[in-house]
């Protein structure tokens, strides 16, 4: 029997209904999966979110694809929301292997199929997420479509600073310090010490400070920055990605022409060669335009429905 955990329906804002469970992976480690089911729905959105998210701040993505037809489910990551945190310091987001997610993607597929979720399932990949999600994608995941929202293929790093971040975070793990948090990171999140006119995320105040109330509500949420093997797990990752061909797998990627975190490079390499695949470039976006302004969002929940809905007629 499933053991229900935690949903935090006063920072979620999403749809009636939702519940959350604690899930133990093949290797032993609690996760929480939180889902938004719809009565004949269309199909399921699993939701990868990005470094340091957390399950309800997709509750109102979840509201927005509801309307739209679409149950949906998201996950908190080892390492990060009320998952089992990977170092005795929770601040610093931690990993043994970038590959171990792979094992948070396999028990969340097979929660989905135990409570029943409704088929075809989509997935929605969003930064981390999108790395996460691509690994899954080339393993087999069995998703109808994807949509990447700024997916994490490549991270944007001054040319001088990547040598010393491949070279520091490689001798970490062998030299012992590599749960210690990367140079120029921090402890505290970035939406609690970032004001919102620096911010790289959202052009929404409204958004922004939404997002500082959920954190503040409830910090155990809270993660701040990665630490040295993360990084180089995910150097590792992104590098091994990049040298393989993209799954036959319809998929919709979103880059925002503001985006200063993961590397459009990347993005518009493996785009360009995706088959049945298409890139759409929002003007003024910024990394996370699923949580920008009403507008913006609208563009990015509609036209992934539209993109999810013709992969359904296509099937029929």
């Amino acid at each position: 029997m499933m053991e229900a955990a935690p949903l935090f329906d006063d920072i979620a804002d999403g749809p009636d209904g939702g519940a959350a469970h604690w899930l133990k992976t093949s290797d032993g480690v609690r996760i929480r999966v939180g889902h938004w089911n719809l009565a004949h729905a269309k199909g399921t959105i699993l939701i990868f979110p990005g470094r340091t998210e957390f399950i309800e701040k997709y509750g109102a993505t979840a509201k927005a694809f509801q309307e739209r037809g679409f149950a949906s489910l998201a996950i908190d990551w080892r390492g990060q929301g009320i998952a089992d945190r990977m170092t005795p310091n929770r601040a610093i987001g931690h990993v043994g292997e970038f590959e171990d997610y792979q094992k948070d993607v396999a028990a969340t597929v097979a929660y989905a199929e135990e409570i029943g979720l409704p088929r075809p399932y989509f997935l929605l990949g969003h930064s981390m997420g999108g790395c996460i999600g691509l690994r899954s994608l080339m393993n087999g995941l069995d998703v109808a479509a994807a949509m990447f929202s700024a997916p994490m293929w490549g991270v944007q790093m001054a040319a001088p600073l990547r040598p010393v971040a491949w070279g520091l975070s490689a001798v970490s793990t062998p030299l012992g310090f590599d749960q210690t948090i990367a140079p120029g990171q921090f402890e505290e999140g970035y939406v609690l010490r970032s004001p919102f006119e620096e911010n790289t995320l959202t052009s929404d105040p409204a958004v922004w400070e939404q997002l500082g109330a959920q954190l503040k509500a409830h910090p155990d949420l809270g993660l701040g920055g990665p630490s040295l093997r993360w990084l180089n797990r995910s150097l590792r990752e992104m590098f091994e990605l990049s040298a393989l061909p993209s799954p036959k797998v319809p998929c919709l990627t979103f880059l925002g022409t503001e985006e200063a975190i993961v590397d459009p490079f990347r993005i518009r390499a493996r785009m360009k060669d995706w088959p049945d695949g298409m890139l759409r470039v929002i003007d003024g976006g910024r990394h996370e335009m699923l949580m920008d302004t009403k507008s913006m969002r609208d563009v990015l929940f509609n036209e992934t429905a539209a993109f999810f809905d013709a992969r359904l007629a296509k099937a029929a």
